[in-house]
């Protein structure tokens, strides 16, 4: 148990060393842990701490035992001196290995959030960039855009001027138009009065012959 015990240590240790110095080993070491936190990881660490807290507790109550008897002896024979020795070696071990896994627990989570703050605020950096970019850029197109307007309000100034000339001209020539209707009805008016003439004339010659 006590050889158990100085390796857990020994293992913690190392585990509180390379989480506390930045190393190509402290990504192994946090991806370990994640996959310790993952599935079937949790239940299996809190029943190896659950049974080192009553090995502990037991330690504790064997010691108390122990002390209770000495007051009723009065001093401790060598077999309670030895049993004392262990079970305060074993109690000191294990509590050791509870506030080490406590602390590692503790490192790996800030570390997490360390990694996810720098994260976000590498991200928030991107965009803030990508803003400045769009920005910069969306003032030069907004200058062609303006060019491009004035221009287009050139042509429609053009545009309308030559309307109103083409409008002008449309109405000259409908005028034209009704002043030639109006002739050619007079022109058709004086033929009908013409060909009555002429039938006339006709009907008169004839009336002449024949008298």
């Amino acid at each position: 148990m006590i050889h158990l015990l100085f390796s857990v240590l020994g293992v913690e240790v190392a585990v509180l060393f390379v989480l506390l110095y930045k190393t190509p080993l402290r990504k192994v070491a946090i991806m370990g842990l994640d996959r310790l936190k993952r599935g079937r990881g949790p239940v299996m660490l809190k029943t190896v701490l659950g049974t080192v807290i009553v090995v502990l507790t037991s330690s504790i109550y064997s010691m108390t035992k122990i002390g209770e008897r000495t007051e009723e002896l009065g001093s401790l024979s060598a077999t309670d001196q030895v049993l004392m020795s262990r079970h305060l070696l074993e109690a000191s071990l294990m509590g050791y290995f509870l506030l080490l896994a406590l602390v590692i627990d503790r490192l790996h989570h800030y570390i997490r959030e360390l990694r996810g703050l720098k994260k976000n605020v590498e991200a928030v950096t991107k965009q803030n960039r990508a803003l400045e970019e769009v920005k910069g850029g969306g003032s030069d197109e907004i200058k062609e855009k303006e060019k491009e307007i004035a221009s287009l309000t050139e042509q429609i100034k053009v545009l309308k001027t030559e309307l109103e000339a083409s409008t002008k001209e449309t109405k000259a020539a409908e005028a034209d138009a009704s002043a030639l209707r109006k002739q050619s009805e007079g022109f058709l008016l004086e033929y009908d009065r013409l060909l009555e003439d002429n039938q006339n004339l006709r009907n008169q010659l004839q009336s002449i012959d024949r008298s």
